[in-house]
């Protein structure tokens, strides 16, 4: 058992920690110039005030924390994270989950009910409309699901519509799911994802917030969690999502931090496919099934996954039945590398000409076997 003294440590620590994010005028980027000047709170703590007016905070920010009164709002809230069993995470904890941490303005406090140890598996975030057509719910369900097949947890925002059916989808597989809140850990919104957070909980998930205990539903806030939803996760598929939708948000936050970006096809007059389709157009990956995300993943990645083992056994099908010219083709185009138009053509040179060439390569593609990259080149997609 840790000694007092360490633990008053420790509390101080956090204490800062919070302390930051509850300092007024002082906001996300103020607390990284602080800590990229100073290196962390207790010395943000130890400074001078002219020091910390040297740091390119405000004023009214610096006054806060010289005099104290940072600490004592943040040991106040460590009393109330306390009360209510929500652990806290900081940037400089060795169990701050690695990806967020590399994203441009991670969380300095992240609030965590259930396991942290979910934060950092390999994760998918699946988001879009809350007001999903059926085609959408059955989608969400379907991805959610089968994504836990494959071996990869799903992160949502636990909303109504999209990101909740998901969620859903993923625990009630028996899959693991972290759900970013834009409130505070202690306030579920909606209401009626309630019973979502309790299944997701005991399953081994997490329900995580950067915002403090008693943060209610705010109309900035979502926006603002979205970077951690994609800071999160190793790519982002979005479902169903109108023109000025979240969706979209959540989308470009994935494309800045570059992370895999994934769009579901949705019927041209449909509103709500406005978002995937407009991805696809520019170049996000087409997903129908959750193997079209895998194999967009970084190979490292897909070689700890496994596969579902009904996939497993329809690809064993698929091989047994391979065609002579497919079979040749997938002999040559090798996993990790790209094979060219033209070098393929050469060198079956013999056995087929062009059309029955683009014919193969076609089936190949269709049946989920090889990928075609831009400048007419092909790679494997196992």
């Amino acid at each position: 058992m840790a000694s007092s003294a360490s633990i008053s440590a420790e509390a101080e620590e956090l204490a800062r920690w919070l302390g930051l994010t509850l300092t007024p005028d002082l906001g996300l980027r103020g607390i990284h110039n602080l800590l990229r000047a100073l290196g962390g709170p207790a010395a943000i703590a130890a400074a001078s005030l002219t020091t910390l007016e040297g740091c390119g905070i405000a004023p009214a920010a610096a006054q806060f924390l010289h005099s104290g009164r940072a600490w004592e709002a943040g040991f106040r809230e460590l009393e109330r994270t306390r009360a209510q069993a929500v652990s806290l995470v900081t940037l400089h904890d060795p169990n701050y989950p690695l990806r967020l941490r590399e994203i441009f303005d991670p969380p300095p406090v992240l609030y965590v009910r259930g396991a942290i140890e979910a934060l950092d598996r390999f994760s998918v975030a699946v988001v879009g409309t809350r007001h999903p057509t059926i085609y959408g719910r059955t989608m969400a369900e379907r991805l959610g699901r089968d994504l836990w097949a494959w071996g990869l947890a799903v992160v949502s925002g636990l909303a109504r519509g999209i990101d909740g059916i998901a969620q859903r989808a993923c625990v009630e597989a028996g899959g693991v799911s972290v759900a970013v809140l834009g409130t505070g850990a202690d306030v579920l919104y909606p209401k009626e994802n309630a019973k979502i957070a309790e299944v997701l909980l005991a399953a081994g998930g997490a329900v995580i917030s950067e915002f403090p205990l008693g943060t209610y539903p705010a109309p900035q806030n979502f926006p603002i969690r979205n970077r951690v939803i994609s800071g999160l996760s190793l790519g982002v598929v979005i479902v169903e999502g109108g023109e000025y939708s979240g969706s979209r948000i959540a989308a470009r936050t994935a494309l800045e931090q570059d992370r895999e970006v994934f769009g579901v096809p949705g019927q041209a007059t449909n509103r709500q496919a406005w978002v995937p389709n407009t991805l696809i157009k520019q170049g996000a990956k087409l997903v129908t099934e959750a193997s079209d995300v895998v194999e967009q993943l970084p190979f490292e990645v897909r070689q700890r996954l496994s596969p579902p083992p009904a996939t497993s056994g329809r690809r064993a099908a698929s091989n047994e039945s391979t065609p002579p010219l497919e079979a040749a083709l997938l002999a040559r185009i090798r996993p990790g590398e790209a094979a060219q138009l033209d070098e393929l053509v050469e060198f079956l040179r013999d056995q087929a000409g062009l059309p029955e060439l683009l014919t193969a390569l076609l089936e190949l593609e269709l049946s989920g076997k090889v990928r075609q990259l831009p400048g007419k080149n092909y790679t494997r997609a196992e």
